[in-house]
């Protein structure tokens, strides 16, 4: 048996796994396990005298995985950004967000919802965890909603639909697990999430716009705020403002040559930014210890399942499935777009039954080479690309595309964690009228994917400046 028919065994053994319940860190770490002492094995002819070494060896090497691949600066960024988050919920920073939204475009068909969608955004912009971002705007905005007469399962897909921007807006974790797992930069790949992850939003208010003049028990605009009411509510929400341009400093400087500093120090000093902020307003120990207990416990969830998976990983690097499975994919004969295009399809079916980071770091080891390989290389140039664009940026490009897919996959069902957060906070909601209420932004999101896809311009900007 080759090292491939191994490789192709063992992960159908990790998928039958996750199937049948094992969380995904456990069960990639053990299928891992399996897999090396299996190819170590193979490599000795079977000998029965022999599988003690291989035992060995394979131990060995699944246990330097974790402190070799973990013990990266930027993955510091991941506690750092789920922190500023937290903070900024006890800060008051939810409530401030959505009340400033509520003022400037409560005058819109479908005001209210549309405040929903750019406070979560806001939020997003200092939280790096989408599953908190809708559970915060569950128990602020849903009420907000219902008292004016809207739909509660539409409000609650609003909530729903609006939480997945964190995954897209900077900080986020999503695409720092990104960088790591494809070993790209960090910073250039925060800088791509912005306008991507503003475009969704407006997207998801235009969505709400024409079902508000289409169905007008979607939910009437909110009126009658005066100018300074409006200019009043901007205040308390300016950390917001100060976090998103120190991240930006940090990575680009757009006065120099030169940044300010690396993410890690800009994610560090927006959360002592925040954390002033908090104390001022009234945080005290037991929001601080909360916060600090929340972080800790989604920051050891996170790293647990990155652990699992990088000792699979490293088995499919013995086993040579990521080059096998690209020599398949680029001898295909078809369009490279058409092939990209079936991926994203793929991961659309695949994020039905699999969380969104599990997904992405089970997949992106063996789809990024192919995706790469499909493009011309690493080290090709725009000009000979099939993308139209140079390696690293279709590293870029691909990244957003597959945390755009993983936002999706946040909300689609029957694995929808933000549909189950939503459902958990609102007693009155049940997961079935989440489900029907976030829906139509199935169709936002496909029609986003889409102009991500054709214009690669709207992801690549940003980064192309910096």
């Amino acid at each position: 048996m080759t090292s491939v028919e191994i490789g192709l065994w063992v992960s159908g053994f990790m998928v039958l796994l996750v199937v049948i319940g094992m969380r995904v860190a456990f069960a990639a770490g053990l299928a891992g396990l399996i897999g090396l002492i299996w190819i170590f094995w193979s490599k000795r002819g079977y000998d029965p005298e022999m599988f003690g070494w291989a035992l060995g060896v394979a131990v060995k090497t699944a246990g330097q995985v974790p402190h070799g691949k973990v013990a990266n600066q930027a993955l510091s960024l991941i506690p750092t950004f789920i922190l500023i988050g937290y903070l900024a919920y006890y800060a008051g920073l939810t409530k401030a967000l959505f009340e400033a939204a509520k003022r400037w475009l409560g005058w819109l068909p479908g005001g209210l919802a549309v405040s929903t969608v750019f406070a979560t955004a806001g939020f997003a912009a200092v939280s790096g965890a989408s599953v908190a971002t809708a559970a915060v705007f569950a128990r602020i905005a849903i009420p907000e909603m219902l008292k004016a007469g809207y739909d509660k399962r539409f409000a609650a897909g609003v909530v729903a639909a609006g939480g997945t921007l964190a995954s897209l807006i900077p900080p986020s974790a999503i695409l720092v697990i990104y960088a790591i797992i494809v070993e790209q930069d960090v910073g250039k790949l925060l800088l791509a999430g912005f306008i991507p992850g503003l475009f969704s939003a407006v997207v998801y208010g235009s969505l709400i716009v024409g079902l508000a003049v289409l169905f007008k028990r979607v939910g009437p605009p909110v009126r009658g705020f005066t100018w300074g009411q409006r200019f009043a509510a901007l205040p308390p929400a300016l950390p917001i403002v100060a976090v998103v341009l120190i991240i930006i400093g940090f990575v680009y400087n757009p006065f120099g040559e030169d940044a300010w500093g690396t993410p890690t120090e800009g994610g560090a000093i927006g959360a002592f930014i925040v954390f002033c902020w908090a104390v001022a307003h009234g945080m005290r120990w037991p929001e601080l210890k909360s916060a600090l207990l929340e972080t800790a416990k989604l920051s050891v969830m996170i790293f647990t399942i990155i652990w699992g998976v990088l000792i699979y990983v490293r088995f499919l690097g013995f086993a040579d499935l990521p080059g096998a499975f690209s020599d398949w994919i680029t001898g295909l004969d078809q369009p490279p777009m058409l092939t990209l295009i079936f991926i994203l399809l793929a991961y659309a079916v695949l994020g039905m039954f699999m969380d969104a980071i599990g997904m992405l770091l089970l997949t992106l080891p063996v789809v990024y080479p192919a995706v790469m390989a499909l493009n011309g290389g690493d080290f090709v140039s725009a000009e000979e690309s099939a993308f139209g664009m140079s390696g690293p940026m279709c590293a870029v490009w691909f990244g957003i595309l597959v945390v755009k897919m993983a936002e999706f996959c946040l909300i689609t069902p029957p694995i929808g964690l933000n549909c189950f957060v939503v459902a958990g906070v609102r007693d009155d909601l049940s997961v079935q009228d989440v489900f029907r209420g976030v829906t139509p932004f199935f169709i936002a999101d496909a029609v986003t994917i889409a102009l991500l896809v054709a214009f690669p311009a709207i992801v690549l900007w940003l980064p192309s400046l910096a």
